[in-house]
């Protein structure tokens, strides 16, 4: 059962990441610049660029591998909730957490050494089509500078804490218009409420049973 959960679960995910159309690059502007001329100079110098920026290719190789596997687990949570039994969550829970680490460590792998090798080929020429050489070395001059490491090391804790406060703020006014989504979502598709919207919905009224008509009291019969 937990096996089963799980594997449909990613199944579902890795589905819906494979059926995401990549997006049409963009067309070429009838007013773009020509492609600046390229040197031995410059190709060193975008190569240096890109060692310096390597961190930065592989976080959003990270992100594009977790962002189904989060998703996948916004589903989980309600499967557990909804479609197993209580004694068997934590479980099933915890089988779910182990496909999930198992699928992370080798699905950003992939993915993080196809960035690293298609950089050159993207990132790298299109840097060196629109930088002039001059440009080009005040751009490396600024990732190596201490301002730039400094800046690079606090940023991603300065964005995780705006996004922890960001969440707090609008959580609470986000989440009755995703109820009332998800509740229009299911009577759409002909679903059962979820057994919160059950519980939430008020009780039946029942009309009180009418009381039986009385008959007239017959007077007695004269003597």
């Amino acid at each position: 059962m937990k096996r089963w959960i799980a594997t449909a679960l990613l199944g579902s995910a890795a589905a819906a990441f494979a059926q995401t159309p990549a997006s049409a690059p963009p067309a070429a502007s009838a007013s773009a610049p020509a492609p600046l001329p390229s040197s031995p100079a410059k190709k060193e110098l975008v190569k240096k660029l890109l060692a310096l920026q390597q961190p930065g290719i592989e976080n959003i190789a990270r992100n594009m591998v977790e962002r189904p596997a989060m998703a996948m687990m916004q589903q989980a949570s309600q499967i557990l909730q909804t479609q197993v039994p209580p004694e068997k969550r934590e479980a099933t829970g915890k089988a779910i957490q182990a496909e999930l680490k198992a699928y992370d460590d080798e699905a950003v792998a992939v993915a993080r050494d196809r960035a690293i090798k298609l950089a050159p080929s993207t990132i790298g020429a299109e840097m060196e089509a629109r930088f002039t050489e001059d440009e080009l070395k005040a751009i490396v001059a600024w990732f190596e500078s201490p301002i730039s490491k400094k800046y690079q090391q606090n940023a991603a804790d300065v964005q995780d804490g705006f996004m922890r406060k960001l969440s707090a703020d609008v959580g609470p006014v986000l989440q009755p218009k995703l109820q009332n989504l998800e509740e229009k979502t299911r009577v759409a598709l002909g679903l059962p409420a979820t057994p919160a919207d059950a519980a939430s919905a008020p009780p039946a009224t029942t009309k009180p049973a009418a009381k039986p008509a009385t008959k007239p009291a017959q007077k007695p019969a004269g003597k």
